[in-house]
């Protein structure tokens, strides 16, 4: 941040990582005065997996950056281990590309700021959002504390919040995260790897704790191709089920299990956690003239825990909105004329049949038991698993109308039929 900061813009951005960066630049190229902003300086890093699903490169190529994404490491698919089987599972493809990638986080954040920069956006640095001003229910500025402590204000005629999970302006907002149904506990690290050039991510979905007991979620590896990997654990738990797990702990357990086979050198350096809200379990997404989006709107996958595609996605979608008019008051049609109808009903339509089917499975995972006697089960079957992939990893698209495509959406849509509390929405009266 410099002395001179923006006073005011059409558009503020608040958060500039995936979903807000995505956010910034397509508003920005769309004609939209926008200002970006972030607490952080960047490159700054953010605990993640650093995978890169095909929904993720598809997001990523049509925001311009696939040429830059080709100088990473891309992966063919899913090499799923565990209860005494490992299967190979190439990307699906379908409608989108057959292929993933792993990207620090650090990298990652910083390029696409840099594109939305590029774009036009004006970026803001070391600037803690913390408060708003309201004109009624309209938001009209946000307060920032700058590095320096002291406090200044940007006016906005529309607000976009991408603060990340705990999305503290979001509860200024009135943001609420239902922990009635799955939620994701999860940490990554970076280790030394003699393979970090595997052309595969790892999943072990057989995930023991210290005493051997086995836990509701998952361990993986993903190489990164500079020498490193990325590993990490995550685990569901529930309000009732809550997860008892150490995560700083079982990250060592599990980089020792895997130490032999991926030939890993020294011990996990830049530990860090993560309690994420998934499957759209947020009410408060929006008002009039702001939105909140990607993580901060609960927009994380309840099956594998993936986030930066629904960054991307959301952040495309919001600007979408605002190109036709939503949070100006002045919007007509599909866009209307506030947001606070317009974008939770956007969420709907995208994300709310397979995020109420998901996370309704993902609930019934930690139930104790199930995972033991079902395991197994999915395990021994090289076609399963290719359906497993498919549908946790959410990708499936509202073009394909192959069989499995169509099961999931329906079993999405009946799914909602007995959701108590919709996706991104209040409880069912």
């Amino acid at each position: 941040m410099t002395d001179q900061h923006p006073t005011s813009t059409d558009l503020l951005v608040i958060g500039a990582g995936p979903a807000g960066s995505a956010a910034a630049a397509w508003s920005a190229r769309a004609g939209l005065n926008v200002v970006l902003a972030d607490k952080e300086t960047f490159p700054r890093d953010k605990a993640c997996g650093d995978g890169l699903t095909p929904r993720a490169i598809a997001e990523l190529d049509r925001l311009g950056l696939g040429g830059w994404l080709a100088d990473y490491p891309t992966n063919r698919g899913l090499r799923a281990c565990g209860f005494g089987q490992e299967l190979q599972l190439p990307w699906p493809g379908g409608s989108l590309p057959a292929r993933g990638s792993a990207v620090p986080r650090t990298t990652l954040d910083h390029r696409i700021r840099e594109e939305a920069l590029a774009s036009g956006a004006r970026g803001l640095e070391n600037a803690r959002a913390v408060d708003v001003l309201r004109d009624g229910d309209r938001v009209i500025g946000v307060v920032f504390a700058g590095k320096d402590k002291q406090t200044f204000t940007v006016g906005c005629r529309r607000l976009v919040v991408a603060d990340g999970y705990r999305s503290q302006l979001g509860r200024v907002l009135g943001r609420e995260w239902h922990q009635n149904t799955a939620f994701g506990v999860a940490a990554r690290a970076y280790v030394k790897s003699g393979r970090s050039d595997d052309e595969w991510i790892t999943s072990h979905l057989e995930l023991r704790g210290a005493q051997n007991e086995l836990l509701p979620g998952y361990g993986w590896v993903f190489p990164l191709g500079d020498g490193e990997v990325n590993i990490g654990v995550g685990a569901l738990a529930t309000e009732k089920r809550p997860s008892e797990v150490h995560l700083k702990d079982l990250i060592n357990v599990y980089a020792g299990l895997r130490r032999d086979d991926w030939q890993l050198e020294g011990d996990p350096r830049a530990v860090r956690s993560a309690m994420l809200p998934m499957g759209g379990a947020v009410s408060g997404v929006a008002g009039p003239n702001w939105a909140l989006i990607g993580d901060a709107a609960g927009c994380i996958n309840p099956l594998n825990g993936e986030g930066i595609d629904y960054g991307l996605e959301t952040g495309r979608l919001v600007a979408e909105l605002f190109a036709a008019g939503a949070g100006t008051g002045r919007g007509t049609g599909r866009s209307y004329a506030d947001l606070n109808r317009a974008w939770p009903a956007t969420l709907r339509e995208h994300y709310g049949s397979a995020f109420s089917i998901a996370r309704r499975a993902a609930t019934l995972l930690t139930v104790p038991g199930l995972l033991k006697y079902a395991g197994p089960v999915g395990m021994r079957s090289n076609f399963l698993m290719t359906i497993a992939l498919r549908v946790m990893g959410n990708l499936v698209l509202e073009e394909d109308k192959d069989y499995v495509a169509r099961l999931w959406r329906g079993a999405g849509a009946v799914s909602r039929r007995f959701d108590e509390r919709v996706p991104f929405g209040e409880l069912k009266s």
